[in-house]
């Protein structure tokens, strides 16, 4: 009898398993497409905090990103700014 209700345990625990799989694998799915979402979005914002172009730069430069993708990032840290920033003279 009590071998019989171990069986039937196991059983049961191993249905459930079964049946929780998919809803496992969905959860899985949905982390990973967050995670390259993330590593996608990670070029837009780190342009976007820069302080080396100004905003019209940076406009571009993310329509850019969005366009081609991560060439335009690489680019970007070679290529930018595309024009230097006026300095600023301190009289004293």
């Amino acid at each position: 009898m009590k071998t019989l209700s171990n069986l039937l345990a196991i059983l049961l625990i191993v249905a459930v398993a079964i049946a929780l799989l998919p809803v496992v694998t969905f959860g899985f799915a949905l982390l990973c497409a967050g995670g390259v979402f993330l590593i996608w979005l990670l070029p837009i914002l780190i342009i976007a905090s820069s302080d080396q172009t100004t905003k019209g730069e940076k406009f571009c430069w993310i329509l850019l990103i969005i366009c081609l993708s991560w060439f335009a990032w690489v680019f970007y840290f070679f290529l930018a700014p595309l024009k230097p920033k006026p300095r600023q003279h301190y009289y004293y």
